[in-house]
């Protein structure tokens, strides 16, 4: 009965381990894990922000116009991500005792403001540190806040006051409301340049919205900006995002493209192979099998701009496949073979991660490559000719594959490598 006992606790142990590597949780903005509160209901890590675009400042002041009717087209993420920057993106980060700045300008560098985005997905907080949204409520609330109906995304900018009292005083209330105001301007021009109609909101029931929105006690609803595209303007076709991309991009950048499932990639994989890239300078694109939203195994959402069967071989200096377990949609694609295959051809930088070399190896171009995966798919590519190691990260020549989400980092890091000078 003891020998039992003690296995039983050695297996419970063991499971535990395994768990914890394969989904951690998620993390606040501060960046600390979750602990003995509600856990995050998703976040949606944006694409980076554009710094430069076709429409001057001044062309943005003489359009800017106050548009009460919308559409009611939705606006993707990487608008929002956009205005979202515009309004309190971080332009320089934190430097020693010296605070990270932002866009808008701000009292003592104190920042008493938080941006909630209200979208058909939901309502959300902006986190500027990450760049990223994280869901507050699982729910439409738009039409429950007085703003301007059919606009498919309010902006409610809410402000504590507290935050500056203790340096400011009696002055807290009016360095709150003014950088509000620097905050409502920036949004209301970066709509214009996106091709985008706004307006600003100031009579509503500040109760009713701070109980709608569930705002924390210290957060006073100040203004909501409506944002969306105007009655009778024409709404650009899917992918306009990545064709402005192209416009924009600058002169020697490298570009790398990762084509990700429509649902249950894995999250990790995506997001942090992505941020090594970004960091290193490398222009990103994510694709998938539709444009738009897409969900990964642990619920946080990305922004597809190009479908698969868009791709264009040529535009890439790398082609990267992530994993997770929609990615099996595409061992079999036709689409995502000729990809691997045209890539391997052409001697792109061409990687996969976690079970995604499984795509690779059913294009037959792992012939002789030392790879490695997630150890599900070792069979499949000894099959295809591989030489499979286990690591967690193997690079030969222009091939590299990663073995699951603890790789995601040095995977990425392995293709920067690869695309550097």
């Amino acid at each position: 009965m003891k020998r039992l006992t003690i296995l039983i606790i050695i297996l419970a142990g063991f499971a535990i381990v395994c768990l914890g590597q394969y989904r951690s949780p998620p993390l606040l903005s501060s960046g600390r894990k979750t602990r003995g509160r509600k856990p995050t209901l998703k976040i949606v890590q944006l694409t980076e922000p554009k710094l430069t675009g076709p429409v001057s400042f001044e062309q943005a002041l003489a359009k800017r116009r106050s548009v009460r009717q919308f559409t009611g087209q939705p606006l993707k993420f990487i608008q929002i991500g956009q205005l979202a920057w515009a309004g309190q993106g971080i332009t320089k980060p934190a430097e020693g005792p010296q605070p990270a700045l932002r866009t808008a300008p701000s009292a003592g560098a104190i920042y008493p403001i938080e941006l909630y985005f209200a979208t058909p997905e939901g309502l959300f907080v902006y986190r500027p540190e990450q760049h990223s949204l994280e869901e507050t409520l699982n729910q439409d609330v738009r039409g429950r806040l007085g703003a301007v109906a059919n606009a498919p995304c309010d902006i409610i900018v809410a402000g504590s006051e507290r935050k500056l009292a203790a340096k400011f005083r009696k002055e807290a209330r009016r360095y709150m409301l003014l950088e509000a105001g620097h905050i409502a301007q920036n949004i209301q021009l970066q709509a214009v340049c996106l091709g985008l109609g706004s307006v600003t909101i100031g009579g509503f029931d500040i109760r009713g919205v701070r109980k709608v929105c569930r705002l924390p006690k210290n957060l006073e609803p100040l203004y909501i900006i409506c944002v969306g595209y105007p009655v009778g303007q024409a709404v650009p076709e899917g992918g306009e995002e990545e064709k402005e991309a192209r416009k924009t991009e600058r002169p020697k950048a490298k570009r790398a493209v990762l084509i990700t499932a429509r649902e249950n990639f894995r999250d990790e994989e995506l997001f942090e192979t992505k941020r090594v890239l970004d960091a290193a300078g490398v222009e990103t694109v994510i694709a998938s099998s539709r444009i738009g939203a897409i969900r990964g195994m642990l619920g946080n959402i990305a922004e597809a701009v190009i479908l698969v069967n868009q791709v264009r071989v040529d535009d890439y200096d790398a082609i990267i496949f992530i994993g997770g377990l929609g990615a099996a949609e595409y061992f079999d694609s036709p689409v995502a073979l000729g990809i691997a295959r045209e890539a391997a051809h052409k001697r792109k930088v061409l990687a996969a991660i976690c079970i995604a070399p499984t795509v690779l190896a059913n294009a037959g171009v792992l012939n002789g490559v030392r790879v490695t995966s997630f150890l599900s798919e070792r069979d499949k590519l000894v099959q295809a000719g591989a030489l499979y190691t286990g690591v967690p990260v193997e690079r030969d020549r222009f091939i590299i594959t990663g073995s699951g989400p603890m790789a995601a980092v040095p995977f990425g890091q392995a293709i920067a490598d690869a695309l550097a000078p």
